[in-house]
C-alpha cells in the first residue's frame, strides 16, 4: 500500500480535528444517556453527567474493538483515504452536528460522522470509493437499532408492569430510582463503547493512509484509545442540555419505572452491536425504548408528532452530512 506525504503539522492538525468530533460526539448525545434519569428527578444534571463521563471512560476496559476496526477498514477503500477526505468528513460531521445541536434535535452524530466519510470519499474518487457490506450493515441499523430498542423496552415494561402488578406506586417508584441509576450506568457505558470508537477509526485511518501504522494491526495505537474515550467522556461531562428536554420529556412522560426499562433495554442494544462490531446510533436506540416503554402502557402516551419529526432528521443525517463533507473535502483540497 502507498503512503502518503502528509506534514507533521497537518497529521497532528486532523487528530485534533477527529478529537473535537469525538468531544462533539459526547457533548451532542450526552442527552441520550441522561435525559430519563434527569427528566424522572433521580439524579441532578450535574451529577448525571459526571456519572455518565465516568461510564463513558470506564468502557474502554469492557467493551472490544470491533467497532472501530468497522469504521477504519469497512466504510471505505483505504486506497483513497488521504487527509482531503478525513478533512471532509470530520468537517462535514462536525457542521451538521452544530446544526441539529443548536436547535435541539436528537440526531445521530455516528451516521454523521458515517455520512462525512461517504461524501468526502465520493467527492474524490466516486460510488466505487464506497465498501457496500460495511456500509449496509450500517444503514440496516438506522431502522434495527430503533425497532429492537422498542422492542426491549416494551417488553421490559411489560415484565416489570407484571412482577410489581400487587406493589403500590410508592414502593415501585422508590425502587426504581435506585435501579435507574443501575439502567443509566448501562447505557453510558454502551455509549461510551460504541461512540469513542468511531472516532478511534477515523484516527486508525488517516495513521494508516499516512504510514504511522500498519493495516495489518489488529488495534489502533494505545494513545488513540484513551485520548478517544477521554475526549468522548469530557464531551458528556458539558452535557447537551438544548436536546435532554426533547428525549426526556417530549416523546413520552418518564417515572422512573419507565426510564429504567429505557435506559435498560437502549444499553441492551447498544452492547449487543458493540459486540458484533456494528457502529449504531444511541440516538436512535434510546429514543426506540422511550417510544416502545410509552407505546406499552397505551399508544396515546407517546407524541407521534415530536417522534415522527425525529426521524425525518435521521433520515437527513446521512445525505446531509454527506453533502457538508463533499463541499468540505473541495474546501481542504484548495487550503491544505
Amino acid at each position: 500500500m502507498e503512503h502518503l506525504t502528509i506534514s507533521i503539522w497537518v497529521l497532528g492538525g486532523l487528530v485534533l480535528l477527529a478529537l473535537i468530533f469525538d468531544f462533539m460526539n459526547g457533548f451532542h448525545d450526552s442527552a441520550n444517556a441522561i435525559a430519563t434519569v434527569v427528566s424522572t428527578g433521580v439524579l441532578k444534571p450535574q451529577s448525571a453527567v459526571a456519572m455518565a463521563a465516568f461510564f463513558n471512560f470506564i468502557a474502554i476496559f469492557v467493551v472490544s474493538m470491533k467497532v472501530a476496526q468497522t469504521i477504519g477498514k469497512g466504510t471505505i477503500d483505504p486506497g483513497v483515504v488521504d487527509h482531503y477526505v478525513i478533512f471532509g468528513a470530520l468537517v462535514g460531521a462536525i457542521v451538521w452536528n452544530v446544526i441539529t445541536w443548536y436547535y435541539g434535535i436528537p440526531s445521530s452524530s455516528s451516521h454523521a460522522l458515517i455520512g462525512g466519510l461517504v461524501g468526502a470519499a465520493v467527492a474524490k474518487s466516486g460510488t466505487g470509493a464506497l465498501i457496500s457490506a460495511g456500509l449496509l450493515k450500517t444503514v440496516m441499523f438506522i431502522v434495527i437499532a430503533p425497532l429492537l430498542g422498542f422492542v426491549l423496552g416494551s417488553v421490559i415494561m411489560l415484565l416489570v408492569a407484571w412482577i410489581f402488578v400487587k406493589s403500590t406506586p410508592r414502593k415501585v417508584d422508590v425502587w426504581f430510582r435506585r435501579l435507574q441509576l443501575v439502567s443509566a450506568a448501562g447505557y453510558s457505558l454502551g455509549h461510551g463503547g460504541n461512540d469513542a470508537q468511531k472516532t478511534m477509526g477515523i484516527i486508525w485511518m488517516l495513521l494508516i493512509a499516512a504510514g504511522v501504522t500498519s493495516p495489518d494491526d489488529a488495534l489502533p495505537p494505545a494513545w488513540v484509545i484513551i485520548s478517544c474515550y477521554a475526549a468522548i467522556a469530557f464531551g458528556t461531562l458539558f452535557g447537551g442540555w438544548r436536546i435532554v428536554k426533547t428525549m426526556g420529556q417530549k416523546i413520552t412522560k418518564l417515572k422512573p419505572v419507565g426510564g429504567f426499562c429505557a435506559e435498560t433495554g437502549g444499553a441492551m442494544t447498544l452492547l449487543m452491536a458493540s459486540f458484533f462490531g456494528i457502529p449504531v446510533s444511541t440516538t436512535h436506540t434510546i429514543t426506540g425504548a422511550i417510544v416502545g416503554v410509552g407505546a406499552s402502557q397505551k399508544a396515546s402516551a407517546v407524541r407521534w408528532g415530536v417522534a415522527g419529526s425525529i426521524v425525518w432528521a435521521w433520515i437527513f443525517t446521512i445525505p446531509a452530512s454527506a453533502f457538508m463533507a463533499a463541499v468540505a473535502w473541495w474546501i481542504g483540497t484548495k487550503i491544505m
